[in-house]
This record gives C-alpha cells, structure tokens and sequence, in this order.
C-alpha cells in the first residue's frame, strides 16, 4: 500500500511539474493549433464543396466526418515529439537528477505522459472550439465530450510513451525530430481520420486495421457525430493496450537515454 501510494504521488508530482511549463509559456500550443485550423478551414472546406458521398460514411458532411480525425492528429503531433523535449533535459542535465530521485521509472513515465494529455486535451478543445466557430453540427452532450477527452489522454499517453522510448534509440533532438516527423503522415494517412478505410486499397486495409489512430477516431467519431457505441468497447480495448504497452516500453528504456 505505502509503494502504491508513493508511485501515484510522485507520478502525480511530475505531471505537475510538466504541467506547470505548460502555464508559463503557451506559445507552443497556440503555435501548433494553426495546424488543425488550416486542415478545417481549407482542406476541409475544399473537400466539401467537391465532395462525393463516398468520402463521408451516413448522412454527413466532409467538415463534420473529418473533425475527429483533426483532434486525433494534433494530439499524436504534440505526443509524438515529445521525445524531443526528453533528449533536450538529458542534454541540460534535468533528467538525470531526476532519475536519481527515489521515484520509480514509471511514475516518472506516467507524470510526464499525464502532462501530455493535458496538452492533448488543449488541443481537443481549440478543434473543438473551431467545428463551433464554423458551424459543424456535432453531438457535443457533456457526457459525449468527457468520452473524447478520456479517449485523447489514453491517446496522448500512448504516443508520448513511444516517443519517449524512440527517444532512448534516436538519442539525438535532430534525429527524434525527423523520425516523428516522418512518422506522423503514414500514421494519419493510413487511418480512417481523413476518409473511410473501404475507400482504401486491401493492403492499406490492413495496416489502418493494426493502425491505433484508427481506433482512437473510430471511438471519437461515435460519441461526437454518430452515437453509435457498439464499437466502442473494442476501441478503448485496443486503445488501453497499445497504451499500456507503450508504457511499459518507456519505463524499461528510459535509463538508457542517460547511459
């Protein structure tokens, strides 16, 4: 009980920490928020004025079918170059000190993941903020939101713990930064985020099937436009896994990015 305790308050203690960073300086998020505005706005609105029926799944607009996919993919932008903010407080010397605190490996994992989906979280919010201000009809109940915030933390968390585990193998900023870079179009592209996967060809099929973005916008799609849940269990499911496995691949490595 007393090493449960003291895990849940150092993870606690770090998320913090990280979190604080977030209060001085938001810049950065502000910054990347021009992204998702720029996917609505133009590509979004592009497509439905071209639009076939066949990019949407039901009776739904382009703009509406896409926001999911726009949340998801400004969490993975923020997650996945998290690594990069690992290796910068390796190089100043922040992450050695602490590791050599009494704090478990994974509670440090698990705080600075749980700051991450705080900024995920942020980033749902101004996308969200934005299918608002243009006027994309979304079911946006109190309960169906809280789903897609815990669905961005689980996500947020996930990627975070793989970007930190890349990080431990890159071992430079330069190299974590074109990596992430470089891995964030396949894994968009190759999910439903931006069209449905039967427009896919049979191989890319089955890559978005083992591809976790897909289930991430799966779940989110069903409680912010369809309503229907039936998938939804599996979702979180394949969510919660690849979450937890990425966690645990953070924790066993992260030494190695101080050796």
């Amino acid at each position: 009980m007393a090493s449960a305790t003291k895990f849940v308050s150092s993870a606690l203690t770090i998320a913090e920490m990280e979190a604080r960073k977030i209060r001085h300086d938001s810049s950065e998020l502000w910054m990347r928020a021009i992204q998702p505005a720029l996917w609505l706005v133009v590509f979004g609105s592009a497509l439905t004025e071209l639009r076939s029926s066949q990019l949407t799944e039901g009776n739904f607009t382009y703009l509406q079918f896409m926001s999911a996919g726009i949340i998801a993919q400004s969490v993975l932008f923020v997650a996945i170059l998290y690594g990069v903010r690992l290796i910068w407080e390796r190089d100043m010397g922040m992450l050695t000190k602490l590791l050599s605190t009494p704090a478990p490996r994974a509670s440090v994992v698990v705080g600075k993941t749980l700051a991450s989906s705080v900024r995920g979280i942020f980033m749902a919010i101004v996308v969200l903020g934005l299918t608002l201000v243009l006027g994309i009809n979304l079911r946006l109940d109190p309960l169906d939101v809280l789903g897609v915030f815990s669905v961005v933390i689980l996500f947020a968390m996930a990627f975070t713990a793989f970007s930190m585990t890349l990080s431990a193998f890159l071992g430079t900023q330069s190299r974590m930064m074109a990596f992430g870079q470089a891995l964030t179009m396949p894994l968009f592209f190759a999910s439903n985020a931006i069209y449905p996967i039967s427009l896919m060809p049979r191989w890319l099929q089955y890559v978005s099937e083992v591809n976790p973005l897909s289930y991430v916008v799966d779940a989110m799609r069903s409680m912010i436009l369809t309503g229907v849940y039936t998938q939804v269990p599996l979702d979180i499911a394949a969510i919660g896994v690849f979450t937890l496995l990425m966690m645990v691949s953070a924790s066993l490595v992260l030494r190695k990015l101080v050796q």
